[in-house]
């Protein structure tokens, strides 16, 4: 049993024997990295220090692990050990005592501050008790809340202790490889302090804050370093006033630092979060890294040149990542989609060259459409439609030099557009849509009779048919269902025209697209609501959702609820929630969302006004009054323009509702493609590939059919859904991405008029109440309150639970505060000078991450009691 290993025995696949930090430490160690030396209590020592642990889950269980390990005896064993081990570092050498848990420093959570680090320990009996400390920090309630959050099992959780040489430092700090708030990679920032580091970490002080890149220092921002720790003689720190002025890094330490972050980086393959201090000799040590664990991972796969992908789930609103079969479907739409324009992939699994994948999601590469003038008017336009916040992202990617307009020729485009247009039948679709709308209503309906037919698979078909018969369906779904669109945007064609010609704005008409007939969606709701008006309403208000559920699938509910149900399902049930990922189950499958929706439609009062039927034929009353406002505006301004402005809204109101219907019937296809597959994992359950039919959505098409002729993949699939569940954590998805790691949205926009200034800790943008919280002990958060505060350390982690963002008076984009708020996706902003006085508890305020500024809607309210 090994209980000890010095920094030199240890590398980083030793996590298990020597906890996270330590394994890195090891591991920078071994690479010729400049570490202070030092050693590691192993996870052995630990388990021996816990034997007779209680590890019953319950309320108690974080203070019953803790009163056991500061209580019982350290093993003489492991007492020995560490008197050795810490008089060979020299006679009363000054030591950090630093926890070092498996579950630490992991690619997926930083476990930033969560277990305890003790710094200047002098004397043997002084770090026998730090260790003592250390494992029973492994069980405080916030550490216990942070594993239980990510998922990790405590038991399976244990503790090594670092003892390292401490370094007297004149300043220190930490340094991000990457930028953690853009996210722009090989981006340098440094936050700096004299003294020790921990001055930084803890967000004690407003540190100076530096950032490099390729060479060069891009910003230079002088904190005021109001405090500082330093180590005292016979052990122990203090915190003592400065009056520090200017920067405490030169220019080339700086440099000197981005270099060392980049070796660091080179090293590992992946950013890191370093901690780094200077000694009064000019020399330079890295005391920890760690991955930077909150960066959105870049596409695959990687194109030469600076790219722009735009997040196809953020779209959609699926922000969870999609199974490995729901992606390898898209690729081959994706492929049908570019074959329409002349450009498919060689192989149509492949996908086409502008659908990425990144962090499991799908992204389209709006490189080529941003660098043509074409594209530059085109694309504003199409993301108007559906996707209005992403306009302004890309007019902002218009003025970057590195995406100027490329000088080439404007034939290939044409030629593509002309070949679409051809293949979609666009000049015809519009003449139709303009000259007979029965008729151009009859084609869409027609385009979902097609596909019903094309769904049905003979069930003698064997698996590799069955596969065959996917695959073709999902190369031909979108020609199919997109030839629908020409007849959608003659409606909003049509819709601008009356607009313009009545005078008013878009905004001001927009009441004519209230309650749209054709709408399958609202069609699905209304029907929902029709049953609920029908059926028996006791078992729906007596019984729970799951109760339901089990009478449904039993046959057992009332006849016209039961009748009613299937019959939804009938023509609803291959909708779901996420239902882009054809790996997702269908409401047919688990039909509790649509029985509870059932239940809380019939707690509705059907007379008043709120129910959907209601809703719906009192926007259709608004949409013929806003309509006749439209025509009186045009008249005003010329006679022969009101007819042409009742024609045009006539069909828009025809036309404008269908916007719903390709993704109707993409969804009805990916449904039939689901069906399908399940057949095919249950072959390969029988043979023994997998463990359940429904594994066969972790793998993809081509892995799908080798796994026709046998072997295991049961090992792949479970690391999948793994890696499928840690993914489905992330709580900051980008709406999009530059391939450099850049988020657009995160980049600093001109603060508002009246807005607290102070550093971008945090994307994303927040408007909720503020609950100033001077002290966290007892005091309590509303979900969705933004936490305002002087600073934070571990002690403050449960609050972050709640809290819809953060302001902070102390820190820097590294401090901990900053770092749990990017873990947790919630907006921060640091470093707001006076902000527990500026802002009042109560008091509505926005918090823009990436800008850095804190924006309070009413100053001069009155304050509220404070927590």
């Amino acid at each position: 049993m090994t209980t000890a290993l010095d920094f030199s025995e240890i590398h980083g696949g030793m996590p298990a024997e020597a906890g996270g930090k330590a394994a890195n430490l090891g591991e920078l160690t071994r690479a010729g990295l400049p570490v202070p030396p030092g050693w590691v209590l192993t996870t052995e020592a630990y388990a021996l220090a816990a034997t007779g642990l209680d590890l019953t889950a319950d309320d108690t269980l974080a203070e019953r692990a803790r009163r056991h390990l500061l209580e019982a005896p350290v093993p003489d064993a492991v007492h020995e050990t560490i008197v050795k081990r810490y008089a060979a570092l020299g006679p009363g050498a000054p030591v950090a005592v630093r926890s070092s848990a498996t579950a630490e420093d992991l690619p997926f959570a930083s476990f930033a501050g969560q277990q305890e680090t003790y710094l200047n320990i002098v004397g043997a009996e002084a770090v026998v008790e730090a260790v003592r400390r250390c494992w029973a920090s492994l069980w405080t309630d916030r550490a216990v809340a942070y594993r239980e959050a990510n998922g990790i099992d405590h038991a399976a959780v244990r503790l090594a202790v670092v003892v390292q040489v401490m370094v007297d430092a004149r300043v220190a700090g930490v340094m991000f490889t990457a930028n953690p708030v853009t996210g722009r990679r090989r981006e340098t920032v440094i936050d700096a302090s004299p003294g020790l580091g921990e001055a930084v970490v803890s967000g004690a002080v407003n540190p100076d804050r530096f950032v490099a890149y390729g060479g060069e220092i891009l910003e230079r921002q002088a904190g005021d370093k109001r405090l500082a720790i330093r180590p005292l003689p016979g052990g122990g720190t203090e915190r003592v006033e400065t009056a520090e002025h200017g920067l405490c890094l030169t220019d080339a330490e700086v440099l000197r630092l981005a270099e060392l972050g980049n070796r660091v980086e080179d090293h590992y393959g992946a950013p890191q979060d370093t901690e780094w201090a200077i000694d009064d000799g000019g020399t330079l040590w890295l005391t920890q890294a760690r991955p930077i664990t909150t960066l959105y991972p870049l596409p695959e796969p990687a194109r030469p040149g600076l790219r722009v992908y735009f997040s196809l789930n953020v779209v959609q609103g699926v922000m969870g990542p999609l199974t490995p079969m729901g992606l390898a479907a898209f690729r081959l739409i994706g492929g049908g989609a570019a074959g329409v324009a002349g450009h498919g992939p060689a192989d149509p699994l492949d996908g086409p060259a502008f659908m990425a994948v990144s962090g499991q999601r799908l992204w389209l590469d709006l490189t080529t459409a941003l660098r043509s003038r074409p594209g530059r008017a085109i694309l504003p336009r199409v993301l108007t439609l559906g996707e209005a916040r992403g306009v302004a992202l890309v007019r902002r990617l218009f003025d970057d030099p590195r995406l100027a307009p490329a000088r080439s020729s404007r034939r290939p485009f044409l030629r593509g557009l002309a070949r679409f247009a051809r293949r979609v039948r666009v000049p015809s679709r519009v003449l139709l849509a303009l000259t007979a709308p029965e008729r151009a209503l009859g084609y869409t309906r027609r385009v979902g009779e097609v596909l019903d037919r094309r769904l049905r698979v003979p069930a003698t078909a064997t698996p590799a048919q069955r596969l065959d018969h996917a695959e073709r369906l999902l190369a031909a779904t979108f020609p199919s269902i997109v030839s629908v669109m020409p007849i959608v945007l003659t409606g909003y064609g049509l819709f601008a025209l009356a607009s313009r010609l009545s005078g008013l704005s878009l905004a001001e008409t927009q009441d004519v697209l209230r309650g749209l007939p054709h709408n399958p969606t609202t069609e699905m709701d209304l029907a929902l609501w029709d049953l609920a008006t029908r059926v028996e309403p006791e078992p729906f208000a007596e019984l729970t959702v799951a109760e339901l559920v089990r009478r449904y699938e039993a046959a057992e509910l009332p006849p016209v609820a039961q009748r009613g149900v299937a019959a939804f399902l009938a023509a609803y049930g291959h909708r779901g929630v996420a239902e882009i990922d054809l790996g997702v189950p269908r409401w047919s499958e688990e039909p509790a969302h649509i029985l509870g929706a059932l239940a809380n439609y019939l707690r509705m009062d059907a007379g008043s006004g709120l129910a959907p039927a209601a809703l719906f034929a009192k926007g259709e009353a608004q949409a013929r009054e806003a309509a006749a406002r439209v025509v009186a505006a045009a008249r005003a301004r010329g006679r022969w323009r009101a007819p042409v402005a009742r024609f045009a809204l006539r069909r828009t109101r025809a036309y404008a509702g269908l916007r719903e219907l390709p993704k109707f019937y993409l969804v009805k296809a990916l449904s039939g493609v689901r069906h399908s597959l399940l057949a095919v994992g249950e072959h390969l359950t029988g043979l023994g590939v997998l463990a359940a039919p429904g594994d066969v959505f972790f793998l993809d098409l081509r892995e799908t059919r080798a796994a026709l002729a046998g072997g295991d993949l049961r090992e792949l699939v479970a690391r999948r859904r793994a890696e499928h569940e840690r993914e489905s954590r992330r709580r900051h998805v980008p709406r999009m991405l530059l391939s450099d790691g850049t988020e657009p949205e995160a980049l600093a926009s001109p603060a508002a008029e009246g807005a607290l200034a102070g550093t971008a800790a945090s994307v994303g943008t927040v408007t909720g109440r503020a609950r100033v919280v001077l002290d966290p002990v007892g005091a309590h958060l509303e979900p969705g309150e933004i936490l305002v505060c002087p600073s934070t350390d571990p002690g403050w982690t449960p609050l972050f639970l709640t809290a819809g963002g953060l302001v902070m008076e102390m820190g820097g984009a590294m401090s901990h505060g900053a770092v749990v708020a990017r873990e947790y996706g919630i907006p921060a902003v640091v470093g707001v000078p006076d902000a527990t006085h500026r802002i009042t508890t109560g008091q509505e305020i926005e918090v823009d991450g990436a800008a850095g500024t804190v924006t309070p809607s009413s100053p001069d309210q009155a304050p509220t009691t404070s927590a």
